[in-house]
């Protein structure tokens, strides 16, 4: 597996496996899967609500510890925030029957985090969380939080699929030493990006799918990306795809897509910091 190493050092799969939307019902036999086929590097949340799942399938997989990335993240915290996000991280530590996690994020650009950041600090100290970082933070925000704290994030996991590229967004990323990570990678399907075209013509160039000519896109702008998907067939479909490489026409004709807007909402779109900002988790 390609990795990408973070600004502290810490080595991440740059392909690794999301569990947004999955059920926690679900969610154990997804992972199992996930880690049969390949991947190691799975990405989960507190707000995912499947975290024990993450975890019990990890705990039956056999693979080492050490051979294996994981990523949570931590919800919006109310002050006293350093004392709220060092509770947060032990249930989620708890949940994931882990000592400790590869990488732990700000899930949302809301709240005290900057008390959070402190508290993230202090874990990654401590070797609870090997990298820290944060998502959905807009460039100034992010900036503005390495320009002010000791620990730059060594991660901002954004938004990122052929209709919103985020081309500017990850040059400010590369200047601060940040790693840019995808969520949404598909954009879930939305302006027909399975039978885009454009993709499709790529892909039978390749003899690829769409996935994965979209996947590839990424890694070669070295963007970690984690697709999810409950299929085992479309997962080891998503793995593969080290064998071939986008040509520098492809990669131009594939940035004509850009539509340079967010493809859910927009996380400086007042009417949605009033929805998302103030909503809590139920611990």
């Amino acid at each position: 597996m390609q990795t990408v190493t973070l600004n502290n050092g810490v080595e991440m799969p740059i392909l690794g496996f999301g569990v947004y939307q999955v059920g926690p019902d679900e969610t154990q036999a997804a992972v199992s899967a996930a880690l049969a086929a390949g991947y190691r590097s799975i990405d989960t949340a507190a707000a995912y609500g499947n975290e024990a799942a993450v975890g019990a399938a990890i705990a039956a997989s056999g693979i080492a510890r050490d051979e294996l990335f994981i990523t949570t993240k931590l919800w919006i915290q109310d002050a006293p925030a350093e004392a709220n996000t060092a509770r947060a991280f032990d249930d989620s530590l708890r949940k994931l029957d882990l000592d400790y996690v590869d990488l732990y994020l700000i899930h949302q650009p809301f709240g005290d985090y900057y008390g959070q950041w402190r508290a993230m600090e202090k874990i990654n100290a401590d070797g609870r969380a090997r990298a820290i970082g944060v998502s959905n933070f807009p460039a100034d925000r992010i900036l503005d939080l390495i320009l002010n704290n000791e620990v730059t994030p060594a991660v901002n996991q954004i938004e990122t699929n052929p209709f919103h590229q985020r081309v500017a967004d990850q040059e400010v990323l590369v200047a601060e030493g940040v790693q840019i990570e995808s969520w949404g990678p598909f954009a879930e399907g939305r302006n027909g990006l399975f039978t885009n075209p454009l993709l499709s013509a790529i892909g039978e160039q390749h003899g690829k799918s769409v996935a994965q000519v979209v996947l590839r896109w990424m890694i070669q702008r070295n963007v970690v990306v984690i697709p999810k998907t409950v299929s085992p067939e479309r997962m080891a479909q998503n793995l593969d795809v080290f064998d071939f490489t986008l040509t520098d026409d492809d990669m131009a004709q594939i940035a004509t897509l850009d539509a340079g807007g967010s493809q859910f909402f927009d996380h400086k779109d007042p009417q949605m910091v009033r929805w998302l900002a103030p909503r809590r988790l139920e611990n």
